[in-house]
């Protein structure tokens, strides 16, 4: 490890540094919040006139992981602005480069994320008889995800990794690599970390309208609150009861949910049935 031991404060483990390097790198932070502001904007010009509901089509390939790409610039990089403002400071070149390779490596483990979640979805695709349709299993699906979300929220292994997301000098000091490649790396690790964190809240969007702005706003704003409240506890039991509620009420009546659209109730707005997603890995 080679990051100066002088840098090293009596509790490694706070988001106090993290925040203190965000007012030395005010430029480096404006622009993780710029990119994540184009990436909203873009997501938005993408997402026009999709289907917003519950378990959506996920088109092509090419065409999601491109949008799944963008879309997690704008979710996490206001949430991760902080560990690599600190980051930026403890780089020894001060190299404008390395923490945006740092992004970079973060955001290359979040699309190996999201092929992850396309392919399971082609998988679950191809099982016959439409059985992720609303009127169908769907519902009782997507209600279930939540519910399994809301109690991931309150696993060792969720404590865990959000310790790891909301210590980023603690992460930083046990992770430190030299160079670019390093910076790769580092950023990759901490993106894994944040996987572990985030998936189920993922999940979670997903089972809500993956291609619904208000949910990736929802989720977002979750994360967000996670990763910078200092009250842990108070965050993560909020989060589990907020995906509680939703799951339930997912569950038995859908209709009280604001903004969830659902399947069938507009005819204008058809739900593209997870089994056509089975062709999409050709």
């Amino acid at each position: 490890m080679s990051a100066p031991a002088r840098e090293r404060p009596s509790r490694a483990g706070g988001l106090a540094p993290a925040f203190a390097a965000v007012r030395v790198r005010l430029g480096l932070v404006a622009a993780l919040f710029v990119l994540a502001g184009v990436g909203w904007w873009w997501t938005a010009h993408q997402m026009r006139g999709m289907d917003q509901g519950p378990w959506s089509g996920l088109g092509r390939l090419g065409w999601f992981l491109g949008v799944w790409l963008v879309m997690m610039a704008a979710m996490m990089f206001p949430s991760v602005a902080p560990t690599v403002a600190l980051y930026s400071r403890m780089t020894k070149k001060r190299s404008p480069l390395s923490p945006l390779l740092f992004a970079a490596g973060y955001l290359v483990t979040w699309t190996i994320a999201g092929l992850g979640a396309f392919t399971l979805a082609a998988v679950l695709g191809r099982i016959p008889g439409d059985v992720f349709a609303w009127d169908r299993a769907g519902r009782w699906v997507a209600g279930a995800t939540l519910v399994v979300a809301a109690l991931y929220e309150l696993t060792p292994l969720k404590d865990v990794c959000l310790d790891k997301c909301t210590s980023p000098l603690g992460f930083l000091l046990s992770a430190w690599r030299n160079g670019r490649s390093g910076a790769l790396r580092m950023g990759a690790k901490h993106g894994v970390w944040c996987v572990g964190c985030c998936w189920a809240l993922m999940a979670s969007l997903f089972a809500l309208g993956v291609m619904s702005l208000i949910w990736m706003a929802v989720v977002a704003g979750l994360i967000a609150v996670e990763k910078t409240l200092p009250w842990r506890r108070v965050a993560v039991y909020g989060t589990a009861v907020v995906l509680l509620t939703l799951g339930v009420l997912l569950l038995a009546a859908p209709d009280s949910i604001p903004a969830l659209a659902i399947p069938g109730a507009d005819p204008m707005t058809e739900m593209a049935p997870m089994t056509e997603m089975a062709p999409m890995l050709s």
